[in-house]
């Protein structure tokens, strides 16, 4: 405790933020999906591992990290919406557990799969050399790669929330999110938007896996961790609510730095702890709605 300044805890909230971005690029997807199509979508964190393999398979290909930034959510965001065509939709209105059972087994299938096509060792993911070494940001140097990840993360939340508030589908999604029978006495292919919504929610998961993949490398298992975490974070925000994960997500990520800082055989209890602290003084998170699951 006698080594720690003000700029070493400073640097260490920039690190949580970090870590925080991909919390909540896995979170929103999460929020997303439940928040629309209401199903608990356990294969998030494979989607996640997924994004990671495909980018280390497009470079092998001779791509550029840049090129993958644009192409892994896409890649990853069809496979979404084959799933969620063919696999998920036909158990809508059989309850909460049909998908959630489904996204689970689907989980281990991914894994299993990507184990058969890529082994189970797992692969470094060099940072762009463009984004390597550290900068100065006042208080001292930090990386510059982490840097990025929280501007690219602050860059998918701004184009989400265009899309969502900007745009006719995206008033067409929060509609149905609220009042799914409404909009289809309107008229709206209601089916078309589920799918539409699924493929982004994968989508941006493969990509928090790509930005991850850099930070701690690429492995088969590495969807399953982060996968709890980030329904501890999408839990503490409110199941459902887009901005609740975005301020949950960067609050985990603090509280996991500053954990790791201070006590660090409690970084990741700590998660939990938060959780359970919110959860007793507010059960539906910080905007999730009362009565969501039932």
């Amino acid at each position: 405790m006698a080594g720690l300044t003000l700029d070493l805890i400073g640097l260490q909230l920039f690190t949580g933020l970090a870590l925080g971005a991909v919390y909540v690029l896995l979170a929103i997807g999460l929020s997303l999906i439940f928040g629309m199509l209401t199903v608990v979508n356990f294969a998030h964190g494979a989607f996640y591992m997924l994004g990671a393999y495909v980018g280390v398979y497009l470079l092998a290909l001779g791509g550029n990290f840049w090129l993958c930034l644009v192409a892994v959510p896409i890649i990853v965001g069809t496979i979404g919406l084959v799933v969620e065509r063919f696999l998920i939709r036909p158990l809508y209105g059989r309850g909460i557990d049909y998908p959630l059972l489904l996204t689970f087994g689907l989980s281990y299938v991914i894994v299993e799969l990507v184990r058969i096509a890529f082994g189970k060792a797992g692969y470094p993911f060099d940072t762009p050399e463009l984004l390597q070494g550290a900068v100065d940001i006042g208080i001292g140097y930090f990386p510059l790669y982490r840097l990025f990840v929280i501007a690219a993360a602050g860059v998918v939340l701004l184009g989400l929330w265009l899309f969502l508030e900007r745009t006719s589908f995206g008033l067409i999604i929060r509609a149905g999110a609220r009042d799914p029978q409404i909009v289809r006495v309107l008229g709206v292919d209601v089916a078309r938007v589920w799918l539409v919504v699924f493929g982004i929610g994968t989508g941006i998961a493969a990509l928090a896996g790509l930005l991850a993949a850099p930070l701690q490398g690429v492995i088969p298992e590495m969807g399953g961790p982060i996968l709890v975490e980030a329904f501890v974070v999408t839990v503490v925000g409110g199941m459902g609510s887009l901005l609740g994960a975005v301020l949950a997500g960067l609050l985990v990520g603090v509280v996991v730095s500053l954990s790791s800082l201070f006590v660090p055989e409690m970084a990741k209890v700590s998660i939990f702890a938060l959780m359970a602290i919110v959860l007793l003084i507010r059960p539906q998170g910080f905007f999730g709605r009362a009565g969501l699951m039932s």
